[in-house]
């Protein structure tokens, strides 16, 4: 096999042998390479210490469908006469807003982008389907293949065929699945029984590599740019979970001091030290190509770009830069290219994965919460340290980027690999795909197993009913959620209740799918009501909706199965680790399943299922709040599918819970137990120590990136005090505590007794200072200023200003004196921080900056409940 008249990556093998697959490999994922014109399959070797690149063995080529009948298409003569059509030809399809079966005509073309090209030449009025599908997705749709799972290829001299490895799955597990489902419709089992087939394949090892650069700059804050290239690569770290770990240096004299004595340097790390940095970015691309697997944290827009446009600028032959740059990722050519910054900044791994533990996607935010490690700090641009620090620097941040996947028994990549096999989507898209994109490719895949024409989504509302209730939120299309509003003040003794699964419970319990709600082929139907008895949809119940059967499926497993083989104790431990990594990326799906087809970007948008599962929540979620006050549960603030109940009483709870799964078939936990919970009078806006000194926060403080430090320094010592605070004699002494403390900042404030650097707001130029000829945020105007001194200024450089008097308001803080901050200013800055925090404790702010004493405060710990 040629490769652009070079040899192929290490790793290719040509589609004529296929013994290297003659034993089992796990496939990552399917790309199409349009060198080869061909689908490349990527397979990871059981050992994982190898990843195998075959390119397609099927046959396979893209196409389109169209309701044009097969003579209808072969007379137009931009259809069947185009260079780029390989055939055409009639299939046969099940319509699934009709459930009749229809032909259509297949236009089969000898390239992804011919499909782009010929779909416009159909004529207007006939339909196109399935024509804006990524070509890689279609192929693993139309060879049912599941990433993430065990595959063999068997030639057996005729076509060669790519054969999943089922897993042994111990009988007893069988049985337990088919109980769990025993009141199911048969094709429900069955699917029931394909899924558990993802949830026990053991997941595969994988040797993987960690690498992070460092690039001069001779600005202070400057972030270079990536497809540029100026300035030089100095520094390089690999960190692999086979032990290797190595810094390659590039040698500066004047800056090669070693000072060991420092404390983070790391003494077991091999460092490389070269006087050539074209040597050593050959060094580096050749120790990536050896690992199957190469971790990055923001390598698709820097690490791996900078290293490229570098390497292009210095002549280093491209067959000897095994990297491909796309539009939104960068390939490895001889293995599986993982960017985390990307996967961590999904919302709904952050949300529904790790319960939101960190804010920011930095790799120091996240390092910090999920690892209890942060980045090294110092105050010299990456230039102007020692060559020690430098390398301590840089490999911290391999590290950490490497650790990411190997915490908790490797449960990140373990995650990656189950979201891989839910969604039927390649790794590196999982890495870089939102959940929306998940969910698209299962229910794709899904189609075409069961033969479904996968229908555009103007289609869907042409058929279903839009929705009819009236939004509360501006820009939502239907009425949400129902809210309890919340009060104002501290309460102690707090319960939070869950509704387990309540959307995903509604969607199964009303069979509610895009082709079951107002469709005109069914027989037998229900109604939807909404919390008022209003009638809004029609659900069709004559066969399992498909939403509703994977979702359905999914929540059982998660409930039913999976979170108690979780915490048995009878198992291994890596066999719980597994299964604990198994309901979490179950949960990733299930509360997701309702939010797309409420979203209009999505390609089975569908507002009467969104409308449908909102007021069928809406109607349990009321029934829920009314029965828990008549039992005497105190209600204080609800929303969606949580409660936040007063100082409940056990036995209350039992007997809620009880009638609840007896009346409405929903389980209903207790979710989270709160010392004390700080309202403010706002919806999700609310502040909550848990029983371990944790302090939950909802919206409450500030939490911008660009707050300056001392306000920063200011909302953590708060932070520390409450944690503190288990008694209401503790609040009252914090009350007094914050606003001594307020006092303080004010007076220091205003006598300008606060450093310029604490007072500093940092924001980085997303472009060029020139490119902004309207509105001039005061970043831009704070860069202006030092180019008008002659300071260089740049697109990714990181401008700090200050906020001064006078008309211009920001000032660079290169270029300003302390007398020239407004005081004022930064007042405003704490007040609108901490303004709901106080309100909610009846401090007013005219108190504090007046100097005079608290009011109300006499009757102590009476204030707080």
């Amino acid at each position: 096999m040629t490769y652009m008249g070079e040899q192929p990556p290490p790793g290719f093998i040509d589609r004529s042998s296929y013994k290297a697959l003659s034993k089992p490999h796990y496939l990552l994922g399917v790309y199409y390479d349009g060198k080869l014109g061909r689908a490349v399959l990527e397979f990871l070797s059981e050992e994982g210490d190898r990843v195998v690149k075959v390119v397609d063995p099927t046959g396979h080529k893209p196409y389109f469908l169209t309701d044009l009948s097969l003579d209808e298409a072969k007379s137009i003569k931009e259809l069947s006469g185009d260079k780029d059509v390989d055939r055409l030809e009639e299939v046969v399809k099940v319509n699934p807003l009709t459930m009749e079966r229809v032909r259509v005509t297949k236009i089969v073309t000898k390239d992804p982008l011919a499909v782009k090209k010929l779909r416009d030449k159909v004529p207007k009025g006939a339909s196109v389907w399935e024509a804006k599908i990524k070509y890689h997705s279609n192929y693993i749709y139309d060879n049912q293949l599941i990433p993430g799972m065990r595959y063999v290829i068997e030639n057996d001299g005729q076509q060669p065929r790519i054969t999943l490895v089922k897993p042994e799955i111990p009988l007893s597990l069988v049985q337990s699945v088919r109980e769990l489902f025993r009141k199911e419709p048969p094709e429900t089992v069955k699917l029931a029984e394909d899924y558990l087939i993802l949830f026990e394949e053991a997941p595969p090892r994988a040797v993987r590599v960690a690498m992070d650069i460092e690039v001069y700059t001779p600005f202070k804050g400057r972030i270079p740019n990536p497809r540029q290239g100026e300035y030089p690569v100095i520094s390089i770290a690999f960190s692999s979970n086979n032990g290797f770990r190595k810094v390659l240096l590039l040698g500066r004299p004047f800056k090669q001091r070693f000072d060991y004595m420092i404390e983070e340097y790391p003494v077991d790390v091999e460092v490389e030290v070269f006087d050539s940095e074209k040597a050593m970015l050959l060094e580096a691309l050749k120790t990536v190509s050896k690992y199957p697997v190469l971790l990055t944290y923001n390598g698709d827009n820097f690490d791996l770009v900078y290293i490229y446009t570098r390497a292009v600028r210095l002549g280093v032959p491209r067959y000897l830069v095994p990297l491909s740059i796309g539009e939104d990722m960068v390939r490895l050519e001889t293995g599986v290219h993982l960017d985390l910054y990307k996967f961590f900044s999904n919302r709904a791994v952050k949300n529904y994965a790790f319960s939101g533990k960190y804010q920011e996607e930095k790799l120091d935010a996240v390092s910090s919460a999920l690892l209890g490690v942060s980045k090294i700090g110092f105050e010299e641009t990456i230039g102007d340290i020692s060559a020690s620090l430098l390398v301590a620097y840089n490999m911290r941040d391999a590290d950490i980027t490497l650790q990411l996947t190997t915490f908790s028994n490797e449960l990140v990549w373990r995650l990656m690999i189950l979201l891989a096999r839910i969604s039927k989507t390649s790794i590196e898209d999982v890495c870089r795909r939102q959940i929306s994109s998940w969910i698209q490719n299962q229910f794709f895949w899904e189609h075409r197993r069961l033969e479904y024409l996968i229908p555009n989504s103007e289609d869907i509302v042409k058929y279903a009913g839009r929705a009819g209730t009236r939004a509360i939120i501006d820009g939502k299309k239907y009425a949400g959620a129902l809210v309890i509003e919340p009060p104002k003040g501290v309460f102690f003794n707090v319960m939070v209740l869950d509704i387990a699964s309540l959307y995903p419970s509604i969607i199964k319990k009303y069979n509610l799918s895009y082709e079951t709600v107002d469709m005109p082929w069914c027989k037998s139907t229900i109604d939807i009501t909404d919390e008022t008895g209003r009638k809004l949809h029609r659900v069709c119940t004559d066969k399992p909706g498909l939403t509703a059967q994977i979702t359905g499926i999914l929540r059982d497993f998660r409930v039913g199965i999976y979170k108690k083989r979780a915490k048995d104790k009878s198992l291994p431990k890596d066999t719980l680790a597994w299964y604990d990594v198994v309901q979490r990326a179950i949960k990733v799906f299930i509360n997701a399943s309702y939010g797309v087809f409420g979203d209009s970007r999505f390609s089975l948008f569908s507002p009467a299922v969104a409308e449908s599962v909102t007021a069928m929540g809406r109607k349990s979620f009321m029934t829920i709040v009314l029965k828990a006050a008549e039992l005497g549960v105190k209600p204080l603030y609800g929303d969606t599918d949580s409660i936040f109940v007063w100082n409940p009483n056990r036995g209350q709870l039992e007997v809620l819970q009880k009638w609840i799964l007896e009346n409405l078939g929903l389980e209903i936990e207790l979710d989270k137990e709160f010392t004390y919970v700080v309202f403010t009078g706002l919806k999700k806006n609310y502040l909550g120590r848990t029983g371990d000194g944790g302090i939950e926060i909802k919206g409450l403080v500030a939490k911008k990136r660009n707050t300056p430090e001392f306000l920063k320094e200011l909302f953590q010592e708060i932070l520390g005090k409450l944690k503190d605070v288990e008694t209401p004699e503790d609040f009252v002494s914090f009350a007094n505590w914050l606003e001594d403390r307020l006092k303080e900042y004010y007076v220091g404030l205003k006598r300008r007794e606060v450093p310029l650097d604490r007072l500093a707001i940092r924001v980085a130029l997303t472009k060029p200072p020139s490119s902004y000829t309207k509105t001039k945020p005061p970043h831009v105007r704070a860069a202006m200023q030092l180019a008008n001194y002659g300071i260089s200024v740049q697109e990714g450089d990181v401008i700090t200003y200050v906020k001064v008097k006078g008309r211009e308001g920001y000032k660079a803080i290169q270029l300003t004196r302390l007398h020239e901050v407004d005081p004022d200013k930064y007042v405003e800055l704490i007040k609108s921080g901490l303004e709901q925090l106080l309100a909610a404790l009846s401090i007013r702010w005219e108190d504090i900056v007046g100097g005079v004493g608290l009011t109300g405060y006499a009757t102590g710990a009476a204030r707080y409940r």
